[in-house]
């Protein structure tokens, strides 16, 4: 079913601008220790998730998605974003894969710029840069977090409920630069200040929130540093979008199923190069096989993306190798120029442009060699396997023989593109 949109006029809030009030403390009421004080939020618990992947779960009222949409809109109605995502205009391209193109001039006037290296997976946090500890609370919408009763099978809402500074509380906040209606941030134990980087007990979190969403449209993404995260402190992107993704689509090819039930497939036909996961005998399961091959990927200072879909059931990993590309000066001018940052919306099919002649003359093919220049090499993507495979336990030669099966049905199936291995020193997790 597809989204009725509202379109209401959009005014940038005092929270959204560049100046600074030092008056009686920072004046934002963000979330630091100057304004935490007394602060409160709604408190959305999910029901325990620790079943099986496939079970179906009843859910006749989805609370969550009304949840997220009626606070988001709340703020859509207060002139909380920067732009009016609403006015941007959408569309699909026509060809075999069905990429989605948007015009969204805004992420290129009015977002926020990077304020790191790309070229380290793994940096420090940094609280003299901007982080979610700095925005005010109006943008937060509720907390997030999944009952630790193995016999809760009830969600439980409370209206509002203090910040606990001593047990950091994850929260769910508007995007102020979104790509679609009800773009959020999912963003982890915000007051530990974690830097953007995957561990287990967070990308569970993640994967919670999208079985209780209950939505295959809702997806969750996460981009590493080097991957196009433009803010170095833990957090998902989430938002609807009522149509499914080129890389749902795509076809695979089963490598493995792990001891607890994982399922590891590589994509084919797809102008990126990655592993799908699904299955798996519980959602921790799958979380852990996943959170293993991100943490594998970090440590060898990898950049990489995820998607996550099906409510839940799949995940999509993404190692890519563009911002390494246009620090060696291999990217051409002509993709230079329009400004795109392959991340992991734009890897999973959903092009977000931000000029208009651009969006005007989108085609397959191009799209396709966007993606295809952010691919690691079919033997780079082989070495970086061979790494995820033997973190995860399975026998390296095992993978080996499989990849080549593979690669002999399906070797031409890939546009080329020639990615150096990365030399950085691999940072200690």
């Amino acid at each position: 079913m597809l989204l009725k949109i509202k379109r209401v006029p959009t005014v940038v809030s005092n929270y959204q601008k560049d100046e600074t009030v030092e008056e009686g403390g920072c004046g934002r009421n963000c979330l630091s220790k100057c304004c935490i004080n007394g602060a409160r939020l709604p408190l959305y618990t999910c029901k325990n998730l620790d079943t099986f992947v496939g079970e179906k779960l009843e859910s006749p009222v989805m609370f969550l998605e009304s949840l997220v949409l009626g606070e988001w809109e709340d703020r859509f109605q207060r002139g909380l974003f920067r732009y009016d995502v609403t006015a941007c205009e959408t569309k699909v391209i026509p060809g075999k894969y069905g990429f989605i193109a948007q015009l969204n001039e805004g992420r290129l006037l009015k977002k926020r710029p990077t304020e790191f290296r790309v070229d380290k997976v793994l940096q420090p946090f940094d609280g003299n840069k901007f982080n979610f500890t700095k925005v005010g609370q109006e943008e937060l919408l509720f907390q997030f977090e999944a009952s630790d009763n193995d016999d809760d099978s009830q969600i439980q809402f409370l209206p509002s409920i203090p910040l606990d500074a001593d047990n950091s509380p994850s929260v769910v906040a508007i995007n102020v630069s979104p790509i679609e209606y009800g773009h959020v941030l999912l963003i982890p134990r915000v007051l530990d200040c974690l830097p953007q980087r995957i561990d287990h007990k967070s990308l569970l979190l993640a994967l919670q929130m999208a079985a209780e969403a209950a939505n295959p449209y809702f997806r969750l993404g996460y981009n590493s540093l080097g991957a196009f995260a433009t803010i170095n402190h833990l957090h998902f992107q989430a938002y609807y979008l009522a149509m499914q993704f080129p890389i749902e689509k795509a076809s695979s090819l089963k490598i493995t199923t792990t001891n607890n039930g994982v399922k590891i497939s590589k994509l084919l036909n797809y102008p990126v190069r990655g592993l799908l996961f699904e299955g798996g005998n519980s959602i921790k399961d799958l979380s852990d096989t996943v959170s293993d091959a991100s943490v594998c990927l970090q440590n060898n200072n990898i950049p990489f993306n995820i998607l996550i879909s099906d409510s839940g059931k799949q995940i999509f990993l993404l190692p890519q190798c563009y911002a390494e590309k246009q620090a060696l000066g291999e990217v051409s001018s002509k993709l230079l120029d329009t400004q795109v940052n392959p991340a992991v919306w734009e890897m999973s099919g959903h092009m977000v442009l931000k000029r208009k002649e651009d969006y005007e003359g989108a085609s397959e093919e191009k799209a396709w060699r966007l993606l295809a220049e952010v691919s690691l090499s079919e033997e780079r993507f082989k070495e970086v396997n061979t790494m995820i495979f033997e973190a995860i336990g399975f026998s390296s030669h095992e993978e080996e023989e499989v990849l080549e099966e593979q690669s002999s049905m399906n070797g031409s199936s890939f546009i080329r593109v020639h990615c150096p291995s990365v030399k950085e020193e691999a940072v200690s997790n």
